[in-house]
């Protein structure tokens, strides 16, 4: 899980300027693994400096993310 809140952008993994920032980010530490062994298909860029690997595509990923603050809208 990861708190919305904390994500500034998800994004492709395919360009170049996003691998290095994987690259850099994997040898300061700073990555968190949420593939379960699958491609990575999106990277979400953390308030926190730590860039997360995730199988689902960025816009699945924003769309679950725009849905729980829908949600949280209504109950208010």
């Amino acid at each position: 899980m990861v708190n919305s809140d904390m994500v500034l952008a998800a994004v492709s993994p395919d360009a170049a300027p996003v691998k290095r920032m994987v690259q850099r980010a994997r040898e300061e530490n700073r990555i968190i693994d949420a593939t379960q062994g699958r491609k990575t298909k999106s990277v979400i860029f953390s308030e926190t400096d730590y860039l997360i690997l995730s199988a689902l595509q960025p816009d699945t990923i924003m769309k679950r993310f725009n849905t729980r603050e829908d949600v949280g809208e209504k109950d208010e």
